[in-house]
């Protein structure tokens, strides 16, 4: 019962419009003030700390920077130059274009937003002008963005190891065949409805063009192969590896391809600490009701009802899908991520599955949320990059979320997806 009070208090607040970390601290007090334990307020201040303030965690400021440096950088130009060169002639044109240079740009940035917000903007343009209608330009763009949290290095992956405990070189490494595998799914996809509606294609790329494009992008390319060499020859952890991806790129935008002046330095550096603040407030309210989960045994009653109603695995692992994507709705993924797992984990434990494993379907269920009205975060930055309503949007999404969900359906039943390429590697 207490755990249905603590959900329903949480889901009202929101739906009323209260900022999720905001609504996620006030439920914590009136839990504990419900429960009769007003003593426990003055432990505020120490559990939002201790859940912010890990090591792994730094790594989260320090990807979002990298994204914001690539944004600011002519990174994504040279990126978007050359997946339209590679696919821009298959069926789908540059929809095609637009999913192969999410799935490049995920490489450096680790996050769907800066995903959206960075080569939204290029590939939104370019489709409108191209022929396509503005409602599927910028429903390719969200769907896509979802590649960048699931490709290595992910944001989501560093917040679940670090509230697990769980390898977050081994979550980065489980990431690469699903994030090619969501990428084919979502070419599919667009093949699928571009071929029904016969939109655009691009003229295939002379041999010299497609070298040209290549040599531009190569640099950017090898950030992903960079980081994840670095962290499987354990060189560096993933917070240095954040750190690494920061001065590649922060290089690249200045010395390189010269595009980022000192002057443009304070505006990127601001943009990746209100993200970062965003992302770590949340962290940091939903670890003092975390704490209010665990001290009441919550977790436990949890285990005792999945188990009551089936305890067959692919039946609690479907039951846990449908969980996670309902609270998605009205949650933005971090969030569900961080209050879900000290419930699920017991659970996942009790059946078998491998926590790397759940890591992955984790990260792949919190993407459908951001999908999702009311609260879909990448809804909202694309309608606001694009100028289309989130509804038109998400009129458009139902094909790109089926190949979504397929792919997750893969990484819950199917565990070499997620497990082969680590235990090859590691």
């Amino acid at each position: 019962m207490q755990a249905f009070l603590v959900l329903g208090g949480l889901l009202a607040l929101i739906l009323f419009g209260v900022p999720v970390a905001m609504a996620i601290g006030a439920t914590a007090i009136g839990a504990y003030i419900l429960a009769g334990e007003p003593q426990a307020l003055t432990m505020i201040a120490q559990r939002m700390f201790a859940a912010s303030s890990g090591f792994t965690m730094l790594a989260i400021p320090f990807f979002i920077l990298a994204g914001s440096l690539m944004n600011t950088g002519g990174i994504t130009d040279r990126i978007f130059r050359f997946a339209h060169a590679l696919v821009g002639h298959f069926t789908g044109g540059l929809a095609q274009v637009n999913v192969v240079g999410s799935l490049i740009f995920s490489g450096m940035s680790g996050t769907a937003v800066a995903d959206a917000a960075g080569m939204g903007q290029v590939e939104i343009k370019a489709m409108n002008d191209a022929g396509f209608e503005p409602k599927f330009s910028a429903a390719v763009t969200a769907a896509s963005a979802t590649i960048g949290p699931v490709f290595p290095p992910s944001v989501p992956m560093v917040i679940f190891g670090g509230l697990t405990g769980v390898s977050v070189v081994q979550l980065f490494i489980a990431g690469i065949v699903p994030g090619l595998l969501l990428t084919f799914a979502l070419m599919a996809a667009v093949w699928f409805v571009s071929r029904k509606r016969r939109y655009p294609v691009e003229r295939r790329a002379s041999l010299a063009e497609l070298r040209a494009s290549f040599a531009g992008a190569f640099l950017p390319m090898m950030a992903p192969v960079i980081i994840i060499g670095g962290l499987v020859s354990g060189l560096f952890t993933p917070t240095e590896g954040g750190v690494v991806a920061v001065l590649y790129c922060l290089g690249l935008g200045m010395f390189v391809y010269k595009e980022i002046k000192l002057g443009d330095l304070p505006a990127v550096f601001w943009n990746a600490i209100l993200h970062s603040v965003r992302v770590l407030f949340i962290i940091a309210a939903a670890g003092y009701l975390t704490w209010f989960l665990v001290h009441k045994r919550i977790p436990d009653a949890m285990i005792q009802g999945v188990m009551s109603i089936t305890a067959v695995p692919w039946e609690v692992i479907l039951l846990i899908i449908a969980v996670l994507v309902a609270i998605g709705l009205f949650l933005e993924g971090v969030a569900v991520i961080i209050l879900t797992v000290p419930i699920f984990m017991p659970i996942v434990n009790q059946i078998g599955m491998d926590p790397v494993q759940f890591g992955m379907l984790m990260v792949m269920c919190s993407m459908i949320g951001l999908l999702t009205p009311p609260v879909g975060i990448l809804l909202f930055a694309v309608s606001s990059v694009s100028g289309v309503k989130v509804g038109a949007i998400v009129s458009e999404l139902w094909p790109l979320l089926i190949a979504i969900f397929v792919v997750t359906l893969m990484v819950a039943f199917w565990p070499a997806v997620s497990l082969w390429l680590p235990r090859a590697m590691l």
